[in-house]
């Protein structure tokens, strides 16, 4: 199998006929048959049920033509790129962020965008951890900043940084600022994220996770309703002093560190393994990188850098 095999055999199944499809690229009816055929003897199967008007795919054709065409796309996105090494870096590249990601470097990241990368495409978009891997794994965004991800041999990741995990609340009602034990935080009336990939942007152990999502009282993946939950009295939630720091600084809500044990989470940069990356999106990646580990030398977010 091909490129030339594989653009023959999307322009076949995009136009239906072989007739149609030899027009469009300039080749002889005679010669992508024997293309059509060619692959469909490597293959093992027919790809396309012969009409007395044209063709119609088969199941394995309908399948083989959602592979070929993110080939050929990317074929096409790595022509362009590489045609343009040394110009200045242009492109459309989509980032999903964590809502943490955003607070601490989602203004400054398009702030350097626009003033140094005028040819850049920037599309951000924000959502709880486990929503912005999901939109990566579907090729809804290029890059994903997310909190512990899962080992998918479908991702390559690098990790960031990583924070200390806190108790989030009123301080009525977590009892001050001191440090909490594990154990005695289940005995509050606890709001977490849903379980699923959301839940492990808390934390990356299974046992203490089980047993943090069988205590919770309700479980939401709303940012706003988890914090007009905590600011009502409802509940305290695990987080970090970013996640609610206007209010923190306000003192209309409080936070306790958690120990024995303590309770850390570790923010990656996500891209998808198949995907060969453009000078664009290496130049996000890069700015990414580097504003986070900024605003930690700065202390505007609270954690220590882990990157390579």
């Amino acid at each position: 199998m091909d490129s030339r095999q594989l653009r023959y055999f999307a322009a076949i199944h995009e136009e239906g006929s072989l007739a149609r499809a030899a027009d469009r690229e300039r080749v002889a009816v005679s010669a992508l048959s024997r293309h059509l055929a060619n692959l469909e003897a490597e293959l093992g199967c027919p790809l396309f049920d012969r009409l007395p008007r044209g063709v119609r795919p088969t199941a394995a054709g309908h399948r083989l033509y959602e592979h070929a065409r993110a080939i050929l796309r990317a074929m096409a996105a790595a022509e362009a790129d590489l045609r343009d090494e040394g110009r200045e870096v242009a492109g459309a590249v989509s980032v999903g962020m964590a809502y943490s990601a955003v607070k601490a470097i989602g203004v400054t990241l398009m702030q350097r965008v626009l003033t140094d990368y005028p040819k850049l495409k920037l599309s951000l978009s924000e959502s709880l951890s486990g929503s912005t891997l999901l939109h990566l794994l579907s090729s809804e965004v290029d890059l994903a900043m997310v909190y512990n991800p899962p080992q998918e041999a479908r991702l390559r990741t690098q990790p960031v940084l990583e924070e200390r995990m806190v108790l989030l609340g009123r301080p009525d009602l977590i009892g001050g600022t001191s440090p909490i034990t594990f154990d005695d935080m289940l005995e509050l009336p606890l709001i977490i994220l849903r379980q699923g990939l959301s839940a492990r942007a808390l934390m990356d152990d299974a046992a203490l996770l089980k047993r943090l999502e069988d205590r919770a009282r309700l479980q939401m993946n709303s940012v706003s309703a988890i914090a007009g939950s905590l600011l009502s009295g409802i509940g305290c939630a695990i987080g970090t002093d970013l996640f609610m720091q206007e209010h923190l600084e306000s003192g209309a809500l409080a936070s306790r560190p958690i120990v024995s044990p303590e309770l850390n989470r570790t923010l990656f940069i996500c891209e998808l393994a198949d995907r060969p990356a453009t000078f664009a999106l290496e130049t996000v990646r890069h700015l990414c990188l580097t504003l986070s580990l900024d605003a930690v030398a700065s202390g505007r977010w609270q954690s220590r850098p882990v990157a390579c």
